[in-house]
């Protein structure tokens, strides 16, 4: 092997790493974007008036529902007639998108499974429970905020 071609050798992989560093920075989250930097939840933007989320008509008692907040996937369950709670609906595993499920959320990607009326793990690998959402019903509409 000759010098010249180790060099080459070298400046691809360093290319490669630039690029491969560049790429994963693009996918990066970001709080000014409405979401907490470290767990992807959806925030109300600059604390503004809270939002609907969904009708509670449109979420069966002891069910829930796949909702958006300022873009981002939640869940909202009414687990007793007229109580709601939300979630964040990004896994704690690996950051996919959670799915209602029969009687609980479940994870597409690897199985995780979680707890409707409190988010907490049923079934790993997710390492922690769904992050909960503050929401409140009025006049028959959920709300974001508290």
């Amino acid at each position: 092997m000759t010098p010249a071609t180790d060099l080459s050798r070298r400046a691809v992989i360093l290319i490669g790493s630039a690029g491969t560093a560049a790429a994963l920075a693009g996918c990066s989250t970001d709080a000014s974007a409405g979401v907490d930097a470290g767990s992807q939840t959806p925030t109300p933007a600059g604390g503004s008036a809270p939002q609907e989320v969904a009708k509670l008509a449109d979420i069966p008692v002891g069910g829930s529902i796949s909702a958006t907040l300022d873009g981002k996937p939640i869940l909202v369950s009414q687990p007793k007639e007229g109580s709601v709670i939300a979630f964040s609906a990004i896994c704690t595993h690996q950051g996919c998108v959670v799915k209602p499920g029969n009687g609980e959320f479940d994870c597409p990607c690897h199985q995780s499974r979680f707890n409707t009326a409190t988010g907490e793990v049923l079934d790993g690998p997710a390492p922690s429970p769904l992050e909960k959402i503050p929401v409140h019903v009025t006049s028959g509409v959920v709300l974001s905020g508290s």
